[in-house]
């Protein structure tokens, strides 16, 4: 995002607007993180804000300051498409392509208001006039901090911008421990703790609050991890049966994928789960090193997302998805016994 982009910008938020901000389908911490950090920002300047998300997400973002405010699209699809038909600005969060939005792409695509977007994944799309693109970002939470100070407002970040965006820069490395984290993620995660994130608080809000079906979903997907020596690949599956043997619930299955890349030798990691509502295979992929699971998942699963991480789906079976993906790894077996 160039200077002009930022005096254009400031000049928009100069005086109080109608405002929707609006994350992915499925959100995750960094994307609740980040769209209710820029509402507090922004409800500072007397601006009429409302984040709006495609649908629900887990609970144990429920806590998050500012929460109970949110609309879902999906629950509340005549009030959620009032306010984007009459917003001044749009802003986009944590996603680079309309698609991104689930049932929001139509009315989000037809909207007249000036779409402004903050994203940290690869190949962004143009539908937006403002754009703040950086893959070297460890989250969206730590552009949108970015995205305050370009405005000249760090000191405006108070306890909850400071938990929001203390949440999705949290979650989206990992607490702290991908490649994305760099010095100047900790010296901002430094200064959010000075503004207030109670880091002790927040990391037991997300992590350390488990249901007994939860454990033992993820008892049931270890059971079902397999291992793929000559690839250094591991996957694990879980059906539409295991699901519901367990109640599952949103969130529930969030970061089991990377059991399996913490196998010793594995550098790529697979997880699919069964999804019978939408009629495909969730997909998400993790590597280490330089192995790009997202040129993988645009390649074969109708995905993308981060070098490391991506996400896609299919619409054949589990069974033949699975069998999918073990056919395509010996192409890349030898970047795989590279790393």
């Amino acid at each position: 995002m160039n200077t002009q982009d930022i005096t254009n910008i400031k000049h928009l938020l100069s005086t109080p607007k109608k405002i929707v901000i609006v994350p992915h389908k499925n959100p995750d911490g960094d994307a609740i993180g980040s769209t209710l950090g820029l509402y507090h920002y922004l409800i500072k300047s007397n601006h009429h804000v409302q984040v709006i998300t495609p649908n629900d997400y887990p609970s144990f973002l429920k806590w998050i300051p500012g929460e109970q405010n949110i609309l879902k699209h999906d629950s509340q699809t005549k009030a959620c498409e009032r306010l984007i038909d009459d917003a001044d600005l749009i802003f986009t969060l944590d996603f680079n392509a309309l698609h991104r939005s689930g049932n929001m792409e139509t009315v989000l695509a037809a909207s007249s208001a000036i779409k402004i977007m903050i994203d940290h994944h690869q190949a962004p799309d143009d539908y937006a006039k403002y754009v703040f693109s950086d893959v070297s970002m460890s989250s969206t939470c730590e552009m949108v901090y970015h995205f305050i100070d370009m405005l000249g407002d760090l000191d405006t970040i108070d306890t909850p911008i400071a938990t929001c965006l203390y949440v999705g820069i949290m979650t989206d490395t990992g607490s702290f421990r991908f490649p994305s984290t760099t010095s100047k993620t900790h010296r901002i995660i430094a200064d959010l703790i000075d503004k207030g994130a109670n880091k002790t608080e927040i990391h037991n809000n997300i992590y350390d609050v488990n249901s007994f079906n939860s454990l033992q979903l993820l008892g049931c997907a270890l059971t079902n991890l397999r291992v793929i020596p000559e690839s250094k690949a591991a996957y694990i599956t879980l059906s539409q049966e295991e699901l519901n043997r367990y109640d599952y619930k949103k969130g529930d299955t969030e970061g089991i994928v990377n059991y399996g890349l913490s196998l010793e030798n594995v550098v790529l990691a697979a997880i699919f789960i069964e999804d019978r509502q939408e009629g495909i295979i969730k997909i998400s992929l993790r590597s280490s090193g330089n192995f790009s699971v997202n040129e993988m998942s645009r390649a074969h699963f109708e995905g993308g997302g981060h070098t490391n991480a991506a996400g896609g789906k299919s619409s054949l079976s589990l069974t033949d998805t699975v069998e999918k993906f073990i056919s395509i790894l010996p192409s890349y077996n030898k970047a795989l016994n590279n790393e």
